[in-house]
Order: structure tokens, then sequence, then C-alpha cells
């Protein structure tokens, strides 16, 4: 599935109505009708009391084709014009005519009191935002604001129903132009929107549905669109490496986790449980030789390979030692828990250039070591993944999180395109780019993730997918959704507060079922 923002919408639907020769008002019809199905399929009761907000374009010409699609099925609605009749424009005044000929009832909020408005809210089982739609630009004006306050005193207490997006959100970054309702469900029509989840978009849409309108999506290659995939189930089991009935350990590839140091034990520790509890065949746990006897009492199952150190972090003698068996591994992971130490960044360099052209996955303080050579990754022969959180990723690009946060899918794009990577944007909607700049969001996880050593588990279960022969996109797709997934079960039995990364661990075998 495509995710859609305002340009890429506008283009396909002109496309529709010019091209194909669709009619808009058609298309209206057809997302007005689809609205009236999900509004009756979720409906809390038989004949639900529903109240339609309308603005005077696009969006409210859909609450018009609602309310008499409403009325036609015998149900009594009732339509909120929130704007003067005169301007409504295009093919929504068309469709208001429609229902103004019909001599069906309109509420007009300018001609009347708040306390009226406040009574018709309050009797209404159903609240259905078609005030603003993805047209938003700027910061919204009264009498929007003030109706957008006055229903999102209902949150929780009533069903709302957003078309297309929740008014006030913009459909391209999710940010909130000063109000936006909150909606209980947003159906959207041909493609969920960009802004459904970036910055404050998750906060406002609620559950969603992508609907057809008989808007082709064919038309993305006409058009030569290039728009970002949202990450799915059915891809993910696509994904995820089969496994053979007669395989053996050989058969499931050998993942290297390289990381640690006197302050972080436990993080190689979460990486490589993930990897062998992902399916890898074999996990060996490099790391200073002063932290192996509490890793091996931990996780016996894992094999390890203890390295020279200085001051609990890995030293030049590291390599060396290593550089004889590097070619036994089909993935190395480099960085949970090895810390900052000096000659870092000469140690790093080290590693990449003694490497046989493995699956390389580089995460935590790997990331900050390589910052500034980065001319290290591009000249490298094998795959190389990035799995930077906002933070590690603002250091790598020059910027604050809060740009990196509000410019997520670009950021993220340029980067991997840029250094020929593919990475994984961690945070509350990962994003996922490819070199040949590909892009793919998670819609899955959640606050339960946030929490030191989750980030490691997902590293381990990247690097478990890659030795298995999954290719880097398919190990960053599959791993970064069941990681999600597996956070937001545990957090159904754990609470959103509880979960740890022992119990993601669990939660992915439990996703692997």
């Amino acid at each position: 599935m495509f995710v859609a923002g305002q340009k890429e919408m506008q283009q396909m639907d002109q496309y529709t109505i010019e091209k194909i020769g669709l009619p808009g008002i058609v298309l209206m019809e057809n997302a007005g009708s689809k609205v009236v199905e999900e509004i009756l399929a979720s409906s809390p009761c038989e004949s639900p009391r529903v109240i339609v907000l309308a603005g005077g374009g696009n969006n409210g010409g859909d609450g018009f084709v609602i309310a008499r699609r409403l009325f036609d099925l015998g149900l009594d609605p009732l339509l909120c014009l929130l704007v003067k009749p005169e301007m409504i424009k295009g093919d929504a005044k068309v469709h208001f005519e429609v229902y103004h000929n019909r001599g069906l009832p309109i509420f007009h909020f300018q001609e009347n009191s708040t306390a009226a408005f406040r009574t018709a809210l309050n009797q209404a089982d159903i609240i259905i935002d078609a005030m603003i739609g993805t047209g938003v630009s700027g910061s919204i004006r009264e009498p929007f604001i003030q109706v957008i306050s006055l229903v999102n005193e209902y949150e929780g207490r009533k069903l709302v129903i957003s078309v297309d997006i929740p008014s006030g959100v913009n459909s391209d970054n999710g940010k909130v132009a000063g109000a936006a309702i909150k909606a209980t469900k947003t159906i959207t029509f041909v493609f969920p929107k960009k802004g459904f989840f970036f910055n404050d978009g998750p906060l406002y849409v609620g559950e969603w549905k992508a609907v057809d309108i008989s808007v082709p999506p064919s038309i993305i290659a006409d058009l030569g669109l290039v728009m970002p995939k949202l990450i799915t189930e059915p891809y993910v089991l696509a994904s995820v490496p089969q496994r053979s009935i007669n395989g053996h350990k050989g058969t499931f590839g050998h993942a290297l986790i390289l990381g640690g140091s006197r302050n972080y034990v436990g993080a190689p520790i979460f990486a490589a449980k993930a990897a062998l509890y992902s399916g890898a065949g074999l996990v060996t746990l490099a790391l200073p030789e002063s932290i192996y006897p509490m890793a091996s009492a931990q996780f016996p199952e894992a094999l390890f390979l203890p390295l020279p150190e200085v001051a609990g972090h890995f030293s030049e003698k590291a390599i060396d030692e290593m550089l004889p068996l590097l070619h036994q591994f089909d993935s190395v992971a480099v960085g949970p828990g090895m810390g900052r130490f000096p000659g870092g960044e000469e140690w790093m360099k080290s590693l990449v250039t003694s490497l046989n052209n493995q699956h390389l996955v580089v995460d935590a303080d790997a990331l900050y070591l390589l910052r500034d050579q980065l001319d290290l990754i591009r000249e490298y022969k094998g795959h190389v993944i990035f799995t930077p959180h906002p933070g590690e990723m603002a250091r790598l690009v020059n910027k604050t999180v809060k740009e990196v946060e509000e410019n997520r899918l670009e950021i993220a794009s340029a980067f991997a395109k840029e250094h020929a990577v593919y990475l994984l944007l961690k945070g509350h909607r990962s994003v996922i780019s490819t070199p040949e700049g590909d892009v793919y969001i998670n819609p899955h996880g959640h606050d339960a993730l946030g929490k030191g050593g989750s980030g490691d588990v997902l590293t381990g279960l990247i690097s478990s997918f890659l030795a298995q022969g999954a290719t880097p996109l398919h190990a960053l797709i599959s791993a970064s959704y069941i990681h999600a997934r597996a956070g937001e079960e545990k957090a159904k039995v754990l609470s959103h507060y509880g979960v740890m990364p022992s119990d993601i661990i669990n939660g992915i075998r439990d996703q692997l079922i």
C-alpha cells in the first residue's frame, strides 16, 4: 500500500477526471457513499443520531453527500454548515444544491448560538468531521477553531469520524495548524496520507481505513509518481526468511554481534538473544574480555569471543584477534553497548576495512564513531544498514532532533541515497530508506518500546534475518514490523509502562509462530 501527500492526491484526482473521464462530482458521490458504509458499520446503535460538520470545499462536499445518503437510508442526520452558502465552490456546490433542492434540513452555524450547537452535539451519537480535509495550509481560522474545540470536548465519549483526514492536520507532515479534530476513526480515500504517521498526526487520526472511490492505483505508474510504501502484514510474511524443515544450524546463518563495554553489559546480550531467538543458526557475541564472565553467565546459548580491551573498551588488538575469524560470519552488527572511547574512530575504520563485505549493521555509538568518516561506508562493497534513533540521526546530518523529527521522510531518504546505505530511522513511526530512494513506513509501535535496550533487540533481529539470507530491505521490513508488534502485544498484558527488552525478545518468538 502506498502513502500519499496532498500533491500526489491532487494529481491522481485530476488524472482520473481529465484522462479517465470520471467527473469530480462522481468521485465525491463515491467518497460520501463509502463513508456512509463505514458510519453504519461503526455505529454504536441501530439508528444513530448523526451530525455532519461541513465546510465549503471538497471535504464539505463529501459531507453533503454523507448527509443526503443517510437520509435516503432512513436516518435523520443534522447537516451543520459552517460557512455561508455562497462560499461553497466547485463540485461541492453541485452536491450542496442537490441537498438544498431536496428540501433537506440545514443547521447554519453562523446563524445559531453556541448553546444550540452544543445541544446538537450532545444529542448526536456520531459526529462527522467534513470541515477542511487535506487542503489545510497554515493556521486555520474561525469558526473552525471554535467548532474543533467544542467537538474535542467529547473525546472518548462520542464516535468522531473524520473524512479523509482530521480537520486541522496537515496531510503531508502531520503538523497541526493551531487546532485539529481528535478523531476516533478516519475514513480516507484511495491511500493513507503521510500526515497520519508523523509529528502530531498519530495523536489525531485514531483508527484509519483507506477506501476505494474509483481512483485506480495504476495511476501511480501512469503519472510516474514516487511515493512511500506502508509496511503491511502480508508484505512482512513475504519478507521473513523461510526455514527448510531439514535445515540445521549451518543452514540458518552465523551472526556476529560486536559490542559491550564496562558500563553497558546488557545491550549486546539483548542483541544476541534477539538474533538467536529469531532463528539464526549461530550467534557469536564479541565483547571486551572483562565483561565476558557476566555475559556468558546470562546467555550460555551464544558463542563468545572475548577480545582485548583498554579501560573497559575494545583495544586496537581486538581487531587483530578477530581478523582470522571474520570470514565465517554472514552478518556483522556493531555498536550495542560499545560506548565511545579514545581512538574509537580509528578502531571503527580498522573494523570496516577488515570485513569481508558481509552485511553490516551499524547502531548506537558505532554510528557516532563513523559520523565523520562516512566515505568508508560509501566505499564498502557489501550492504550497510544504519539504525539511528532521532538523536543519532541529528548528529549524522548536523541538524537538531526537532529538524529530524519534523522531516523524517525527507532526511532519511536523502541520507540513504547520498551514502548508499539502507537506513532505518527509528521513532514512533519508523522510516526505512534504500540507496535507490525507496521509502517505507512502519505503521506500528508505540511508547512501550521507549526504553533502553529496545533498539539493541531490533539490531539483533535485523542481523538474524540477514544471516538467514534475507535481503537488507526484507530484513529491515520484517524486523522493524515484528519488533513493533511484539512491543504492542506485550503492552496489552504488561502495560505500556512495564515492557522490558526481554519481553520484546519473547514477544518476537510469538510473532514468528
